[in-house]
């Protein structure tokens, strides 16, 4: 996915909704000394110091693809950590690592199998997998999106296109470490339940996130177009009512070679 329309500002709109997952995420992760460490999708890279601190990491890499966010991470000055502009399906470290952590980036790729070998491949023995990635695809404010993307002219200046769902059900994620040779693991479906303001906030959420994905594949103009269509078809689903209760499921998973 291209970097242009990637907004710093609106994706942190809701940190703390945001945040807390990557808490859970950590909170599963075996404490060692000296480990180094690899967050894949470190966005602005604030959550990266969090984790870099935490865990007192040797050394800590963060990657991600949007040059949007890694200017933003730039400002950040942490011993021992560094930020990289990258892939996160590409990138491979000269050295092993003792951990692969990604939170809330692995949504946007295709082929989870391949890719979590790939990661496997880099870590060194006792090393460890820990992944949070959104799975609200069945939620209107997902599916809404993929249905206004059929409809014309969105269809047409998309070229068919519509977001995939590219996350795996719960027990093909545990079967996929099993194969993998992992000796422990937790995989797990945690739905967060955020108290917005009113729908509307439905709305601003995905537009730092799932709605980045059409942005920047359609002209601004035809962009307000689907912002306009998309509100009034998502908010025949939803209930008028202050405040919104707004459920998302995330899965987390965590393995230890």
């Amino acid at each position: 996915m291209g970097d242009g329309c990637w907004n710093p500002d609106q994706y942190e709109r809701y940190r703390r909704e945001r945040a807390q997952p990557f808490f859970d995420l950590l909170g599963l992760v075996e404490r060692r000394p000296g480990m180094a460490v690899v967050d894949l999708g470190c966005g602005t890279g604030e959550l990266t110091r969090l984790l870099h601190r935490d865990l007192q990491a040797r050394a800590t890499v963060g990657v991600d693809h949007s040059d949007t966010m890694l200017r933003r991470a730039a400002t950040i000055n942490e011993p021992d950590l560094q930020f990289v502009r990258a892939d996160i399906d590409a990138f491979s470290p000269d050295d092993g690592v003792d951990l692969v952590f990604s939170n809330a980036a692995l949504q946007w790729v295709e082929d989870h199998p391949t890719l979590v070998r790939r990661w496997t491949d880099r870590l060194r023995p006792g090393g460890q997998l820990a992944v949070q990635v959104p799975a609200n695809d069945d939620h209107p404010s997902h599916r809404t999106a993929i249905d206004v993307a059929a409809e014309e002219p969105f269809r047409s200046a998309l070229g068919g296109y519509r977001r995939p769902p590219n996350v795996l059900p719960p027990q093909e994620y545990a079967s996929l470490l099993f194969d993998l040779g992992y000796r422990a693991q937790l995989v797990r479906q945690q739905v967060y339940g955020h108290l917005l303001g009113a729908r509307d906030d439905v709305v601003e959420w995905v537009k730092g996130t799932t709605l980045v994905d059409y942005q920047q594949r359609l002209s601004p103009d035809l962009f307000a177009q689907f912002l306009v269509r998309y509100r009034a078809a998502l908010f025949t689903q939803l209930p008028d009512r202050r405040p919104f209760f707004y459920t998302f499921k995330r899965l987390l998973f965590w393995a230890k070679r």
